[in-house]
C-alpha cells in the first residue's frame, strides 16, 4: 500500500467518522430542525457519485468512505423528510 493510498484512507476515516455523531444526535434527539433539506438532498446526492466514482477508478479510500458516509446521510435526510411530514400533520 503506498503512502498516498494511506493518506487516502486517514482522510476518508476522519471525514466519515465525523458523520457518526450527528447521525447518533439525531436518532436519539429526532430533532433535525436545524439541518437543511436542500443542504442534505445535494451532500447526499454527492456522496453517492462519490461512490459510484471510486468504484470506477478502484480507489479503496473513495470507496470505502462513501459506502460508510452514504448511510449515514440518508439517515439524517430519512429524518429530515419525516419530520417535515409530521411538522405538516401537525399543523
Amino acid at each position: 500500500m503506498s503512502s498516498i493510498e494511506i493518506l487516502g484512507l486517514v482522510a476518508a476515516t476522519l471525514t466519515t467518522i465525523a458523520f457518526f455523531p450527528q447521525a447518533i444526535h439525531s436518532w436519539r434527539s429526532k430533532d433535525v430542525s436545524g439541518v437543511s433539506l436542500a443542504m442534505y438532498c445535494t451532500f447526499t446526492s454527492g456522496v453517492a457519485l462519490w461512490m459510484i466514482y471510486g468504484f470506477l477508478i478502484e480507489s479503496l479510500p473513495v470507496i470505502l468512505s462513501n459506502v460508510v458516509t452514504l448511510p449515514l446521510s440518508l439517515s439524517i435526510l430519512y429524518l429530515k423528510l419525516k419530520e417535515g411530514k409530521i411538522s405538516k400533520s401537525k399543523d
